[in-house]
């Protein structure tokens, strides 16, 4: 996809770097809300943005489409009507539901024709804890992690259209795997709204589908699955079949990879009558955009007469499988395997519709464990996706926990939620040796501690008296290594143990793959495992400053070197052997915390500091009366805006610090030196909401300093000098 916005003050449509200067300007012409022009002023050798103002507890309003009502949290929405479809033009506010993460490239890619799996969220009408864009605070939410199993994620809800929450966007992105919103129409209101653009001239169909292209366009995201379930008058289903080559034709020109799919409801009659496959009375739809998602109602006769109607395109073909297994379907809830086989049986690709069933009707206790079960019954029909880009880094972050953690220290306890934080998972399982051999390894996500985010990656196995060691595939990879690349593992045993764990790769064509400073395994040469480094580079320090040493919490971090040359990386894999010499039974639990591969050269690239900072829509509330019933404390919330490259970051972490006095006179209040976390960005804006502060009193300032920490890609510490900055002065009304 194409390079990422920089949202600037002005407008939200902006590409790349801004001028500071141009940056101010737009930010006081153009913004609504209320905001005041800040001077800058030189602090500490680092530029900072001062803004003041003036308390009220009567704020501007907010756009109530974006923001929740009560403590305006951004929110992703859906669109209800054709005429808010048509109406959609973006905003500033929009800048915070853009998708941080490009879809990352993978193989094999999602044009080739082996079958696909298609995986439909459909869950309680959609836009529930998802839809809050910085995260929330839930004790058991929905979590979807077996990612290299999937190719396409459709979110689904009835509203007439539907984008999808950006936390699906940015997750789906991070693990190569495409994502499609709906445009549904339903019932008689459905009919009507059909006839509205579809039985005119070409100019109301072509004008809803540019619209559609734009909105997927610049929210990132991937393409539309179509589902017209109500009837067509002949005009209407006359220009269904130009209305989706259109949308087609300008989805692909825009959006490098996108899709568009058709749901099997409408025949060309108009009717609106399920085939529960592609034949004759459908496949017109079919032949005017990317695929065909049968209904759920089918049987094998179904799908071998589909064989023929697909021809070569067989892989466009998604037969629809409802998890629920509602009405009279082949297989579905922990029996889906059933018509897994018979799909891939006839060379098909599958529409799971409704996988959270594993969430919503069974015991949200046992959620991961069944989650873990229905994905595992399906895998030997899953095909895995590579991935083919770098950095590769990954704290095996759900994007939930109980608590977060940054780099092994505690940041805040209670639970949270934020999809858009979750890093790449692996493949998941439990994995048994070859032959007679009792040998075997177990991956499982796990919350009960973090080296980074909210929880790590749980194994747990057992090396037999007959081997010397076990390993087990945690990702598949096809990049074209660099010259020099850098490997990191963060990990600990759950108890005392002389078990050895070490982290192995596979490179591709071992004949004309020359290696460096590694040890061969096996006799094929494709299987390598690099040697630790004791002393880390010195000019590698800030990334590699702690390798081989135990770090908070029991963490230790190996580091390792490796020269290659002509060389695909094909698998990251984790070993654990027994001490040399022994041949007892070994059993061991061990958790890691981080893995990262990086081209070396990467870390040397300086980083571009974080600029700009700016804070508006401002909103107070009281909290404390003192005495003379005045305010003692107040809650505030506010926008923070700023300049950064995002394809250089991962996310942004936020953090505040407070302090009192008046004029240049301002003091730190004590305890409070160190900046406060106050949560992740995946956008250049942040909300800040219901933030306690000190009230201010009556000749004196108060002061809030707002801090922006960039996370770049290779998923290093940034020096605070790079950070942005930017502090609000306020004052009591008179």
């Amino acid at each position: 996809m194409d390079t990422p916005p920089v949202l600037t003050q002005g407008a939200a449509q902006q590409r790349g770097p801004t001028a500071p200067e141009k940056q101010a300007q737009d930010q006081s012409e153009r913004r609504p809300g209320r905001r005041r022009p800040g001077r800058r002023i030189k602090e500490d050798q680092e530029e900072e943005a001062v803004f003041r103002d003036v308390v009220s507890f009567t704020p501007d309003p907010l756009p109530a489409r974006y923001y929740d009502k009560d403590k305006t949290r951004p929110i992703s929405f859906y669109l209800s009507s054709l005429e808010e479809l048509l109406a959609w033009t973006p905003l500033m506010e929009d800048g915070f539901n853009v998708a941080l993460a490009p879809l990352e490239r993978r193989q094999p890619p999602l044009s080739s024709p082996r079958p696909r799996t298609l995986l439909c969220h459909d869950m309680m009408g959609g836009y529930l804890e998802d839809r809050f864009i910085q995260g929330s605070e839930v004790q058991t939410p929905y979590s979807f992690y077996h990612w290299q199993y999937i190719d396409v994620f459709v979110y689904f809800s009835h509203h007439t259209v539907t984008i999808p929450p950006v936390c699906w966007t940015n997750a789906a992105h991070r693990h190569g795997v495409c994502v499609l919103g709906t445009f549904i129409t339903e019932w008689q209101e459905g009919g009507r709204l059909c006839e509205s653009f579809l039985a005119g001239d070409e100019r109301s169909y072509q004008a809803v589908a540019d619209r559609l292209v734009q909105i997927a366009q610049f929210f990132r995201f991937d393409g539309w699955l179509i589902n017209i379930e109500n009837s067509l008058s002949p005009a209407a289903v006359g220009n269904t079949p130009p209305f989706l080559q259109y949308l087609t034709t300008q989805l692909h020109q825009q959006v490098p990879g996108g899709l568009v799919l058709w749901y099997d409801s409408v025949v060309q009659s108009g009717q609106l009558k399920w085939q529960d496959e592609l034949n004759e009375q459908n496949r017109v739809f079919f032949d005017s955009c990317d695929g065909f998602f049968t209904n759920y109602n089918w049987r094998e006769e179904h799908l071998q007469r589909m064989v023929a109607q697909a021809g070569e395109r067989l892989a466009d073909v998604y037969v629809g499988v409802d998890v629920f297994a509602r009405s009279n379907v082949v297989g579905g809830r922990f029996d889906t395997d059933k018509s897994m086989e018979l799909i891939r049986k006839h060379g098909f690709s599958v529409a799971l519709f409704a996988p959270g069933w594993v969430y919503e009707c069974l015991d949200k206790s046992d959620f991961f464990q069944n989650q873990d079960k229905f994905w595992r019954l399906l895998e030997r029909f899953l095909p895995t996706h590579s991935i083919c880009s770098l950095p590769f880094v990954t704290s095996f972050c759900l994007g939930l926990g109980t608590r977060r953690v940054c780099y092994g220290q505690e940041q805040a306890v209670g639970p949270w939620y934020h999809p858009s934080a979750q890093e790449i998972q692996p493949l998941f399982g439990d994995h048994k040796l070859a032959g007679d051999s009792r040998g075997w390894v177990k991956t499982q996500c796990c919350l009960a501690d973090a080296w980074h985010g909210g929880g790590s990656l749980l194994l747990q196995g057992l090396i037999p008296p007959e081997v010397d060691n076990v390993a087990v595939r945690l990702f598949s990879l096809l990049v074209p290594v660099p010259p020099k690349l850098f490997l990191s593992m963060v990990y600990k045993f759950e108890d005392l143990t002389d078990v050895q764990v070490a982290l192995e790769l596979t490179t591709g064509d071992a004949s004309s793959c020359h290696v460096g400073g590694i040890s061969v395994l096996n006799e094929t040469g494709s299987r390598h495992s690099p040697r630790p480094l004791r002393v880390p580079p010195t000019k590698l320090a800030r990334w590699a400053s702690r390798c081989g040493q135990q770090l908070s919490g029991g963490w230790i971090q190996r580091c390792y070197e490796v020269s290659l040359h002509g060389c695909l990386l094909q698998d990251l894999l984790v070993s654990f052997s027994r001490p040399p010499g022994s041949r007892e039974e070994k059993s061991f639990i061990c958790r890691l915390g981080e893995i990262q591969v990086v081209d070396a050269n990467s870390l040397l690239t300086p980083l571009p500091r974080v600029q700009n900072v700016t804070i508006s829509q401002i909103r107070w509330i009281p909290l404390v009366s003192g005495s003379e019933g005045l305010p003692t404390r107040l809650l505030l919330s506010c926008t923070l805006h700023w300049s950064y490259h995002l394809l250089q970051a991962r996310c942004f972490r936020i953090h505040c610090r407070e302090r009192t006095g008046s004029g240049s006179a301002m003091e730190e209040t004590p305890g409070t030196e160190k900046p406060v976390f106050l949560g992740l960005a995946f956008a250049n804006q942040y909300r800040v909401v219901d933030l306690a502060v000190a009230a201010a009193r009556f000749g004196q300032d108060g002061r809030v300093e707002f801090l922006v920490e960039p996370v770049p890609r290779e998923g290093f510490l940034v020096p605070q000098v790079e950070w942005g900055r930017a502090a609000l002065l306020y004052s009591a009304p008179q």
